[in-house]
């Protein structure tokens, strides 16, 4: 199984009950390894999936569920 990352940024006003409410909807997904935000960045958030099964658009896509400008860093 292959794993890729992404790096995405939604804005640090996202209070910590979204961010776990983000974290908790991204992992619920098959296809899904790891979903982190950053300790000292609250506003990058780390995802590691398996792109046989999910990819980056669709990740992208239910993060903006909770903050629409959200954007993809990459890594």
């Amino acid at each position: 199984m292959d794993i890729a990352d992404i790096l995405i940024h939604v804005h640090p006003d996202l209070v910590a009950e979204q961010r776990e409410k983000v974290e908790e909807a991204l992992r619920s997904n098959e296809g899904i390894v790891s979903v982190h935000f950053s300790s000292k960045h609250v506003h990058e958030l780390t995802v590691a999936y398996n792109p046989d099964v999910i990819n980056s658009a669709t990740i992208l896509e239910q993060i903006r569920q909770w903050d629409a400008a959200a954007t993809m860093a990459g890594l």
